[in-house]
């Protein structure tokens, strides 16, 4: 693997790219590693009512379109977020997931699925009520991020 650093003086915020073939595991675990440098402290811009918010990413649950909106969940709160989902995939750490045209997870708060092979599959949440569905084309790959993030994840809850 090649590293390389770009100096470009007047940057606003500093960006790490990774180029690679293939998404295999050395590479989710080098954008898990980057991403956990901030400590999970990057926070979203999120609206409720009139009011905007400051939350942080790993307080987010999953982010779901209604609508034409996006809605962004936490345990106990709903939140309108300006983005679009694709703008999220980008700029959400690897945590995130994208489960279905109008679904992102974040896969540490994942508790259960419940598959259903005729249609999408229900995915419930820790310290919360709240469900979300995968759909069947993106379950496979789901589980199977899933499943390497939780090896070894004994209670982290």
């Amino acid at each position: 693997m090649r590293v390389k650093i770009e100096i470009e003086e007047g940057l606003i915020e500093n960006e790490v790219i990774i180029r690679c073939g293939c998404l295999d595991d050395e590479i989710i675990s080098l954008q898990n590693a980057i991403s956990k440098q901030n400590n999970g402290k990057q926070c979203l811009a999120l609206c409720d009512g009139g009011t905007d918010y400051y939350i942080p990413m790993n307080e987010i649950y999953f982010f779901e379109t209604e609508g034409r909106e996006i809605r962004a969940h936490t345990a106990d709160k709903i939140f309108a977020c300006a983005y679009k989902l694709y703008e999220l995939e980008e700029l959400l750490p690897g945590c995130f997931m994208r489960i279905s045209k109008s679904s992102i997870v974040n896969m540490e708060y994942v508790y259960s699925i419940t598959r259903n092979l005729t249609a999408s599959s229900v995915v419930e949440f820790i310290g919360s009520k709240k469900r979300v569905l995968v759909s069947r084309a993106y379950y496979k790959a789901f589980v199977e991020r899933l499943r390497e993030r939780k090896l070894g994840c004994k209670d982290s809850h």
